[in-house]
């Protein structure tokens, strides 16, 4: 258990580690832990956005989160969301839509998707109390993480050539689906209970968007995994919010 923690640690954050005794064959087994990492980035922003909050105002705090998450992982889900934006958006079959998502170049859907993206998470958490803001920020990156394991579960990997993403493929079984379950739905035990609301609207969209994936692709890529785990954040914020009227 440790030694797969400490490979999705490795993997999935820059956070530093000795990854020199890992066995990096292990690597598939580790996404079942995605949700804890989940646990240790919302954990880093959560803490940013607390600290910032005392010195500057909440819009510049959240910001400052936002940034701290990147840090984190090295803007890896965020990379995935732009190239899947420019993939989509500019590919007309699968081969079309794969080649532009391997380019390390960005494009105008890209771009645009991501400046969206962060627009609207910005709008959204600076409209929510402060006070509720930092456990929020670690239940939705907890959660968020745990989608991209669905997207694992129920499709095969759309790619058949070897790509970065590859060494990371798993295909968990229901078991093992139920205990990531459990690690990421453990930090909304800490919200108002309205809150478990929020999962309907998160598990409906990542269920619309494998089967996009799915018409268009035939199964998933990383990236397609990276651009889930921000949609789902996102969609848990937007909930969240439009819940607090009534918390």
């Amino acid at each position: 258990m440790m030694k797969h923690l400490q490979l999705a640690i490795s993997f999935y954050t820059r956070l530093p580690i000795a990854s020199h005794a890992l066995d990096y064959s292990q690597l598939p087994q580790a996404a079942l832990y995605l949700p804890v990492i989940g646990w240790l980035v919302g954990g880093g922003v959560a803490l940013a956005f607390y600290v910032s909050a005392l010195l500057w105002s909440k819009l510049t705090a959240v910001i400052i989160a936002l940034i701290v998450g990147i840090l984190f992982t090295g803007g890896l889900h965020e990379d995935g969301f732009a190239d899947v934006c420019d993939g989509f958006g500019g590919g007309y079959d699968k081969v079309g839509i794969l080649a532009i998502m391997k380019d390390s170049h960005i494009g105008v859907y890209g771009v645009l998707g991501l400046l969206l993206l962060l627009a609207l998470k910005i709008s959204v958490l600076s409209e929510l109390p402060a006070a509720d803001l930092p456990l929020l920020l670690l239940a939705g990156h907890s959660l968020s993480r745990f989608v991209p394991l669905l997207l694992m579960y129920r499709y095969d990997y759309a790619r058949v050539e070897h790509s970065k993403a590859t060494g990371a493929v798993y295909t968990p079984d229901s078991k093992e689906l139920l205990v990531a379950a459990g690690y990421a739905c453990l930090p909304l035990l800490l919200l108002p209970r309205l809150c478990l609301l929020a999962l309907i609207p998160v598990l409906l969209v990542n269920a619309w968007l494998g089967q996009y994936f799915y018409r268009h692709i035939g199964g998933y890529t990383g990236d397609c995994l990276g651009a889930s785990q921000q949609i789902a954040e996102l969609i848990f914020y937007l909930t969240v919010s439009s819940l607090w009227t009534f918390i």
